[in-house]
């Protein structure tokens, strides 16, 4: 028997997105074991998985520092009593808002943001003032991604102006580095080292100004390994709890495995070269071009089309194959593809034994 087989798969409707619970404990003991065990060097992203019980596994290995994408990942943290959460985003119109709700209802879990920007955090500042409630900040710094984040050059001036607002305050730096993925370790290291440089330049004016210590978190899945060398730094990697081909065959030098697969069954048999399953594109991630999912227990299948309930795929030969067969695909991207199911199915022991609500696919929880 594969790793991936389920032995009652005869009960697992598809499309279906399913989760090896051994094999998430598995990742996150390896992600532990990169950092000697030191979880203070760790803040996860969770917008990978958006699943309660997958996020209770890294509190129970001792992870007690989260990221996060939207409020609903941040409630759905709060919810389970997460110590430390950062939303990674600038909070603008009615999310500023939202995340004071999210502070007040739960005043167990330490909640901060991003800012990048003084028209945003002094809209905060407004929102939050109102309340008489402190707001945690990381300024945001672009160090290459050109997606969010002020220029290194101009952060101490934003840091000057941000610390004048009154139940605004700064308390690190966050620099995340998506653009570097050099499959070339070497490559890799260097980039993120020059991109790194002008972190620490940062760090150094506005420490110079406060006499305070900066909190800084860097480094996503591809970049962390080289992050957790250094002394004093958060690495937030999120997608290394699942895995998935993109990463798996870009960056083959980290350990991690498949723990998240997507099920589906060939539906027709439309010729002698070409068959059709039912994963559409509501359930694989569609942004990537073809394949955007290879299948374990079939590589000769080449996906080739893809309507919204239907995937249809090249083969050397269609009559190996039959109507029901199942197919184990990994996905080029899972986080996308986690975002799609409304919930997944548990897999023990290559048997499906649960199911999981994912739970902050939906934009709101209660806040």
């Amino acid at each position: 028997m594969n790793w991936y087989d389920i032995k009652n798969i005869s009960q697992v409707d598809s499309p279906a997105l399913v989760i090896y619970k051994e094999r998430v404990k598995e990742n996150i003991g390896l992600l532990k074991s990169m950092v000697n065990n030191n979880v203070a060097h760790l803040r996860p992203h969770v917008k990978t998985n958006k699943i309660t019980e997958v996020c209770q596994m890294m509190l129970d290995a001792g992870i007690t520092k989260f990221k996060c994408a939207t409020i609903a990942e941040a409630e759905m943290l709060a919810m389970i009593e997460a110590p430390d959460v950062l939303l990674s985003y600038q909070p603008v119109g009615p999310k500023a808002n939202r995340l004071l709700a999210l502070i007040e209802k739960y005043p167990s879990t330490y909640f901060s943001c991003l800012v990048d920007n003084i028209d945003a955090a002094i809209h905060l500042s407004k929102v939050f003032s109102g309340k008489d409630q402190l707001l945690n900040v990381f300024i945001d710094l672009n160090t290459g991604m050109n997606r969010t984040g002020i220029s290194p050059a101009r952060a101490p001036q934003l840091f000057e102006a941000v610390d004048l607002l009154p139940y605004i305050n700064v308390i690190g730096l966050h620099a995340y580095d998506g653009h570097i993925r050099d499959t070339d370790t070497t490559e890799r290291s260097q980039n993120v080292e020059e991109a790194f440089k002008k972190v620490i330049i940062v760090a150094e004016a506005i420490e110079s100004l406060t006499k305070q210590s900066l909190i800084i978190v860097a480094g996503g899945s591809p970049t962390f390994p080289i992050h957790a060398q250094r002394d004093n730094i958060e690495c937030s990697p999120g997608t290394f709890v699942f895995w998935d081909w993109s990463y798996k065959h870009t960056m083959p030098d980290e350990p991690f495995d498949y723990a998240a697969l997507v099920i589906t069954r060939v539906i027709s048999i439309v010729d002698e070269t070409t068959i059709t399953t039912d994963l559409g594109h509501k359930s694989v991630a569609a942004e990537n071009p073809f394949p955007r999912v290879h299948f374990l227990n079939a590589p000769e299948i080449i996906p080739v089309a893809q309507s919204e309930e239907h995937l249809v795929a090249k083969v050397p030969d269609s009559s190996v194959f039959k109507i029901g067969d199942v197919l184990y695909g990994v996905p080029v991207h899972i986080c996308p593809t986690v975002a799609l199911y409304e919930r997944a199915i548990v897999i023990e022991n290559n048997i499906a034994v649960d199911e999981w609500k994912v739970v902050s696919r939906d934009r709101r929880i209660t806040v």
